[in-house]
């Protein structure tokens, strides 16, 4: 049984996290050995491994064993991962820092970089096709075709080509539009997918939804404060990357103390979302309000 933090119900180890991401990293003799590298480099470079803590939350939250969700949890990694080295490349934000270590592509190249993130992202619906239990075919269906909206045009792809359209014009609706995509679409994913897995009521799976999408908001929100404010040291990256690329982020459009302020309304609101339906809350809502209230 997957064992979960002292005084912290919904947060997995991190050391049992690193062991289900071992278990499920290709290390095959007919894989170029300089890609498994930088998978590798990528994935184990730290972080806070929230992604499959909320896959292990939400498999609490609605009665499902979490062992039984080690390889969505390994997948939700490997796809966070995948958009983690993209998102660094020269193309898009151009960072030479991730997590305090230097980006994948300045160690190995954007060549193997784009590789290795592509590796990820297609491996992630390998281990879910091959491995994750669910309550019937449909449901396994259901699964991969909701990982995949959240991943696509419809989510983290298309809100972060929204995001390399924004200019400083952008209203605040259209900003919460590049994030519910870019951010949200996987953190919803993530809160709801045992719930999808295991063939839980609609009603159940569109509440978690909507309430994973305003914790993503609320997440996004933080880290653009976080930008501003943090130091190298402290986030991991060079603070301030974000204005200095000229990007849209709130910290633009408000000062850090309303973006904080709107994080904290956006939070309360998100918790409304879980009051109607049957589930324990609980742990979702550990994992959300350490989300929403970090530092770093």
């Amino acid at each position: 049984m997957l064992m979960v933090s002292e005084g912290n119900p919904s947060m997995v180890e991190g050391d049992r996290i690193q062991e289900v991401l071992r278990e499920y990293l290709p290390n095959h003799r007919d894989i170029p050995e300089k890609l498994v590298e930088a998978m590798s480099y990528s994935l184990f470079a730290g972080g806070k491994r929230l992604r499959p803590s909320l896959v292990f939350a939400g498999a609490q939250a609605v009665g499902v064993d979490p062992d039984k969700v080690r390889p969505l949890a390994a997948a939700v990694e490997f796809v966070h991962t995948y958009s983690l080295i993209h998102d660094d490349l020269p193309a898009l934000d151009n960072d030479d820092f991730r997590r305090g270590k230097p980006t994948c592509h300045r160690v190995f190249g954007e060549d193997i970089a784009i590789m290795a993130g592509d590796a990820l992202l297609t491996e992630a619906f390998s281990i879910i096709s091959r491995d994750q239990e669910c309550t019937d075919l449909s449901a396994h269906r259901n699964l991969l075709d909701a990982m995949g909206q959240a991943l696509g045009a419809r989510g983290m792809v298309g809100g972060q080509v929204r995001d390399l359209m924004a200019s400083q014009e952008f209203s605040q609706e259209d900003l919460e539009a590049v994030h519910s995509g870019k951010t949200g679409a996987l953190i919803a994913f993530c809160m709801s997918a045992a719930a999808i897995a295991f063939a839980k009521p609609q009603a159940v799976i569109t509440a978690i939804k909507e309430f994973g999408l305003e914790v993503g908001l609320a997440f996004q929100i933080i880290d653009d404060v976080i930008d501003e404010t943090g130091t190298l040291e402290e986030i991991g990256k060079n603070p301030g990357s974000d204005r200095s690329g000229n990007k849209l982020t709130y910290t633009v459009l408000m000062s850090t103390t309303e973006a904080t302020e709107l994080a904290e309304r956006t939070f309360v609101s998100a918790s409304h979302q879980l009051a109607s339906v049957a589930l324990d809350p609980e742990p979702l809502m550990a994992v959300a309000h350490l989300m929403v209230h970090r530092r770093a």
